[in-house]
């Protein structure tokens, strides 16, 4: 890593105003101060681009609207070594963060670094806390086993057989085979500019994708931190929606996708899962005796909610009656 190189911090927004303001106070209050600050946005109608210009952000226009068209604009219009792409619903946890988070860049193997874990906050929301506690805001890569942040649940960061060295302050993962990729991207993820430069092309920038598309090995850091993910916070409407939104998204842009997200003996296990209620109903009584917190019983409802939305979805996907989501009425 060279000596204080600069990080271009990438935030997709889409009427964010009511989350913007604690991630962009975070963000200033870094004691890594070489950094600049891309609002990516898709033509919010709401407080954003005021809370933006308040914190002397860079603002980018993105007409295509989605966070993955967000990024590939922000990488385009980045000045720094390295890229962070933080999601506007994210908070950092201390002020240290950023430098902590670059350290593991001292081994020139490595390309990327993501926090090992969502900040668990006992006063959060409860699918916030939820999610925290499970490793994942979605339950289908827990049961899937992709998930890649820790899970008190599992007590493992994923559970994929991947080849890891401890190097204290974080964790030195080779990723060799693209039938083992975790669910790498997003809420604090950090790449090397360069390396993003040499493989993406388009319009729209899936960075786990990336790393399927990189020439193998290569070598991932999971720093020994955390990042707040205010995931839905307690509304359980807004979860729904981002379920939707996620396969919806997937469908809509499979043909430019390079990461398999699933399999259909994985689809069949959660689906047995998720619909017999007693195995969900089991490990969140396991959870809860591991860290006690009564947010471990959404997990049955969001097993059995995320099957729904999922099957629904893939339905009208089938049918070829699946329509894009509107984000003209999209809210953070």
């Amino acid at each position: 890593m060279q000596a204080y190189s600069k990080v271009s911090i990438i935030i997709p927004t889409l009427n964010s105003g009511r989350v913007l303001s604690k991630c962009l106070k975070s963000i200033i209050s870094q004691t890594y101060k070489n950094l600049e600050i891309l609002i990516i946005d898709g033509g919010s109608s709401d407080a954003t681009l005021k809370i933006a210009k308040k914190y002397r952000c860079k603002v980018f226009k993105n007409p295509l609207k989605t966070a993955e068209a967000g990024k590939a604009v922000g990488l385009k219009n980045a000045k720094g070594n390295f890229i962070a792409f933080i999601d506007s619903d994210n908070v950092l946890p201390n002020t240290n963060w950023l430098k902590d988070m670059l350290i593991p860049f001292i081994d020139s193997s490595i390309i990327g670094s993501e926090p090992i874990s969502f900040t668990y906050r006992k006063n959060a929301g409860y699918i916030e806390r939820y999610s925290a506690l499970l490793g994942a805001n979605d339950p289908y890569a827990y049961i899937n086993g992709n998930y890649d942040r820790y899970s008190h649940l599992s007590k493992k960061w994923t559970n994929l057989k991947l080849e890891t060295i401890d190097k204290i302050n974080y964790l030195k993962v080779k990723i060799d085979d693209n039938r083992h990729i975790p669910t790498f991207g997003a809420n604090g993820t950090i790449f090397i500019k360069s390396f993003l430069d040499n493989l993406f092309k388009g319009s729209y920038l899936f960075d786990i994708d990336i790393i399927a598309m990189a020439p193998k090995p290569i070598y991932f850091a999971k720093v020994k931190t955390g990042i707040i993910h205010s995931f839905c916070e307690s509304s359980l409407t807004k979860f729904l929606k981002k379920q939707q939104r996620r396969l919806s998204d997937y469908y809509q842009y499979k043909d430019l996708r390079q990461y398999l997200w699933s399999n259909s003996s994985n689809t069949l296990y959660f689906s047995l899962y998720s619909l017999l209620i007693i195995p969900p109903l089991v490990d969140a009584l396991r959870g809860f005796f591991r860290k006690p917190d009564p947010a471990w019983f959404f997990h049955p409802l969001a097993c059995f909610l995320t099957w729904w939305i999922y099957a629904i979805v893939t339905i009208k996907y089938k049918l070829n009656i699946l329509n894009p989501i509107n984000r003209q009425i999209w809210q953070q």
